[in-house]
């Protein structure tokens, strides 16, 4: 199929309450944001006599009863930090929104978690991802085409496993939404492409390199009005920089797939961009944003090829001042410095909330209780809720 009519192809976008929030009244000019890797994807769910058939229906049947042990301590943890606005990572993709992010908002985060005050976000959104979606090739180099898993446009077992949803308590302006689930690697100028190391010979062949995508999952481009004020979330989940062999092949890609958010809000440096509407060009200029995601780059990592989330933080538009931290965080890694600011159970500072120069932060954590806290009970493996840690920040604009 020609490449250009894919990308006039808009995708379906779903899930928009027209109910007013009731903030959406208030005169508010703080606003706090979260991201949170969730692990709601059917693996985590399945049975064994599921495990042939993993797909969305296997989160659909979660989300229904209302009863997911896993799923109230999220919705809980939700409940206690209240964020105005939150991205949620590993939230399989169900093309139905009443039998997906609606009834996560219905069944639990509707409903008082421990005693805990519900709460409701209107406004949603959430789109396909690259996760899963069969490709024709060997991207593996393994001697085998399973359309599936390594050889999918992103790893997933089907499609859209591990996906993403955002939700918010302020409108979302809906027709200016971007996403860029179909911008091929290959179209970004010094793109890392991977090689074999002993040859130096493209790792991908001509053909695949053409065809291949740079989000493992997606990057989305939000547009929310909070009172008035436009403010860009920035979204998305790049692929993790291992499970791969010395070409280095996902830590190239999750080098890129960071990259593209630094080119997209660096004036000058974003026109080769285009977004699956067939419009180039990167953020406007002066607009807030907000960067969310689990990145799956940590900067104390000096391994990584090489540190585009470095490079980021380090980014004059970008507002790194203050570092989401944790007691939690400190006291499960005692041996690293870093530690109070890590957001996975495996070792890293993996999530972030990166507001743009145009925000102050007035505060912000990773939701990490320590061992002994009444509330660790929410965080103590990756059964209770997951192996990655909410991370928020209240911030206002200047």
């Amino acid at each position: 199929m020609n490449r250009y009519f894919l990308l006039l192809c808009v995708l379906v976008f779903t899930g928009c309450s027209l109910q007013p929030s009731q903030e959406d009244s208030n005169d508010a000019t703080e606003l706090t944001v979260a991201t949170f890797n969730v692990s709601m994807e059917a693996q985590n769910y399945a049975t064994d006599n599921e495990n042939g058939t993993l797909g969305p229906q296997v989160l659909i049947a979660q989300l229904a009863s209302g009863e997911n042990p896993q799923i109230k301590n999220i919705a809980e943890i939700i409940q206690r930090t209240r964020p105005d606005i939150i991205l949620l990572n590993e939230f399989d993709f169900i093309d139905n929104p009443k039998r997906g992010v609606q009834a996560f908002i219905d069944h639990y985060l509707k409903q008082p978690q421990q005693g805990r005050e519900p709460i409701d976000y209107p406004y949603y959104f959430y789109g396909q991802v690259n996760t899963g979606l069969p490709t024709q090739f060997d991207l593996d180099n393994d001697g085998q085409s399973q359309g599936y898993g390594a050889d999918a446009q992103g790893f997933g077992l089907y499609p859209g496993q591990y996906g993403m949803v955002l939700l918010s308590r302020y409108p979302l302006l809906r027709q200016q939404i971007r996403t860029f689930q179909r911008f091929l690697w290959s179209d970004m100028p010094n793109a890392l492409a991977p090689v074999v190391p002993t040859t130096q010979e493209p790792f991908f062949s001509a053909e695949e390199w053409s065809s291949l995508r740079l989000s493992s999952k997606s990057h989305w481009d939000v547009p929310v009005n909070v009172n008035g004020r436009v403010i860009h979330v920035l979204a998305s989940h790049p692929t993790p920089p291992v499970f791969d062999g010395d070409e280095d092949r996902n830590g190239r890609r999750n080098h890129d797939e960071i990259r593209f958010w630094q080119d997209y809000i660096t004036p000058g440096k974003g026109s080769y961009i285009y977004d699956d509407r067939g419009v180039y060009g990167g953020a406007k200029n002066n607009a807030p944003f907000v960067i969310l995601g689990d990145q799956n780059a940590s900067p104390d990592k000096p391994g990584d090829t090489p540190s585009a989330i470095q490079q980021l933080l380090a980014s004059p538009y970008v507002n790194s001042r203050f570092t989401p931290a944790s007691e939690g965080g400190k006291r499960s890694w005692p041996d690293k410095d870093y530690g109070l600011h890590y957001t996975a159970n495996w070792g890293a500072r993996a999530d972030y909330v990166l507001p743009s120069a145009h925000f102050t932060i007035e505060e912000g954590a990773v939701f990490w209780p320590q061992k002994g806290d009444p509330l660790y009970r929410l965080v103590e493996d990756r059964s209770r809720s997951s192996d990655h840690r909410l991370v928020w920040l209240k911030v206002a604009l200047k």
